[in-house]
């Protein structure tokens, strides 16, 4: 019976350490696998360049940042810069095919950006002739955002600090 209950102790502590040692090497290697630093860029296809250029340019007032026309693909790429941090990059391809958007399709949902005070953003939208939908609340942060959409029909959120 002695041997029988130290063969259980030991069993259990074996598996202890087993498991400790597993979580141990799991939270290592998943931490320093990628080591993600953070979003590079986010890349949109658009089907007019003109007026998605002057949409995110003009009236989002994100910064060009260099432009290049790509003759072998009869393409468009624009970098935009947002706050200097994060960037866009704006392509334009002959015929895209369209995006689904109503009702939702896989992959990406929408792009949001943060803004200071969100009836102001509103107002500037709205005097540039971008209709918004109306103003929610988030009801997990308690912070106010509003979705509208650009030229191609991507839609944009706007979220209040």
């Amino acid at each position: 019976m002695r041997f029988f209950t130290f063969e259980i102790a030991f069993v259990k502590a074996v598996n202890f350490i087993i498991f400790q040692f597993y979580e141990y090497f799991i939270k290592k290697i998943l931490k320093y696998m990628l080591n993600l630093k953070g979003v590079h860029h986010v890349a949109i296809i658009c089907s007019n360049y003109t007026l998605s250029k002057h949409f995110y340019s003009e009236i989002l007032g994100l910064k060009i940042l260099q432009e290049v026309f790509r003759p072998e693909r009869n393409s468009y790429k624009l970098d935009l810069s947002v706050n200097g941090v994060y960037q866009i990059e704006l392509f334009s391809f002959p015929d895209p095919p369209e995006r689904l958007s109503h009702p939702e399709g896989k992959g990406l949902r929408h792009i949001a950006f943060e803004v200071e005070n969100l009836s102001v953003s509103v107002a500037e939208l709205t005097k540039n002739g971008i209709i918004t939908e109306e103003i929610r609340i988030d009801e997990y942060s308690g912070k106010r955002f509003v979705f509208f959409s650009d030229p191609d029909g991507l839609p944009i959120e706007l979220y209040e600090s």
